[in-house]
């Protein structure tokens, strides 16, 4: 006789203790730990929640955290390369930059400067 299914859904902790959110929530509790001042990747969410192939999805949940509360630091989120590639999503052209700006992030010509010395790594930061 096959052994009985288990028909409790698996559980995700966070590294703030929540336990059964969806993945777009585990995102949002990832970007609200990135300190001012600071920025991180598609993928390096993607691959700290361990779901490495899975940054254009983190994309999409940047794209729909502007109604979520409490508030998500969406602007520092951007590509590998440091590129503020998610700026069309703001409401308006500039709006990522300038909010960059007042956390003392330069960008020129829409990427990011000394990119790999703001950038924040939540596997090394947060880590588990």
């Amino acid at each position: 006789m096959p052994p009985k299914k288990s028909t409790e859904k698996p559980r995700t902790v966070l590294p703030s203790g929540s336990k059964d959110v969806s993945f777009f929530e585990q995102v949002y509790d990832v970007v609200r730990q990135i300190p001012k001042g600071r920025i991180t990747s598609y993928g390096a969410i993607a691959a700290f929640l361990g779901t490495k192939m899975s940054a254009r999805m983190v994309g999409w949940a940047m794209n729909g955290s502007f109604h979520v509360k409490p508030k998500v630091p969406a602007h520092r989120v951007v590509n590998r390369n440091g590129m503020l590639s998610g700026k069309a999503h703001f409401a308006t052209p500039t709006l990522m930059e300038e909010l960059l700006a007042k956390e003392k992030i330069k960008v020129k010509d829409d990427m990011i400067v000394d990119f790999e010395k703001k950038f924040w790594d939540p596997a090394v930061e947060i880590g588990l």
